[in-house]
Order: structure tokens, then sequence, then C-alpha cells
């Protein structure tokens, strides 16, 4: 009985040795994936005059897909977007806005 408690013992600590450097090469040979790129853009806002127009404007270019974050200025009329250039691009932000009711038009990247 004793024995077989051993051998048992053993097969499990090897088998776990096993599976522990195993895991411990895991996508060794893989290369690692790049952090994604993203871009910023600075549009010039038209037809904001209220409080609640920059909050507009700032859910109609979030609502695009690739866009992570936008800040709207409401004294410079102006908005930030950021986001990943290979999923849309400044056109598609500001046809969003355009769209809401408040033409946009890139100045800056």
């Amino acid at each position: 009985m004793k024995k077989t408690m051993l051998i048992g013992a053993a097969v499990l600590a090897l088998a776990g040795g096993g599976v522990a450097l195993a895991l411990g090469n895991v996508g060794a040979d893989r290369p690692t994936a790049t952090a994604a790129v993203q871009a910023q853009t600075t549009f010039a806002i038209e037809n904001m005059t209220c409080a609640m127009c920059p909050i507009t404007v700032r859910k109609a270019m979030e609502g695009v897909a690739g866009v992570s974050e936008v800040s709207v200025d409401f004294e410079a009329k102006t908005a930030r977007a950021t986001y990943d250039p290979r999923r849309t691009n400044a056109a598609t932000i500001a046809a969003a806005s355009t769209n809401a009711g408040y033409p946009a038009r890139a100045v800056q990247n």
C-alpha cells in the first residue's frame, strides 16, 4: 500500500512539474502583440450655443466605432478625439458630429 502511494505521489509530482514547465513556456516562441496605435484629431465645431451642445457632440463622436475618448471645449468650440486609425478616421468622426447638428471639420492631427 505504501509503495503504491509513493509511486502515485511521484507520478503526480512529475506530472505537475511537467505541467508547470509547459505552462512556463506558453507563448515563448510567439511574437508579442504590439500596443494599439491611437491617433488624435482636433475638430472645429459649429453651432455650439449652450451647455448641452458639448454633451451631444461628445456622445455623437464617441458613438463611432474605434473612438476611445472625446473631450469638448465649449469656449474654444473644439473637440479632440482619440481613436484607432485602423477602425475609423477623422472624416467619419466629423460626419457623426455633423449628423447630430454640429458641423465639424478637422483642424489638427
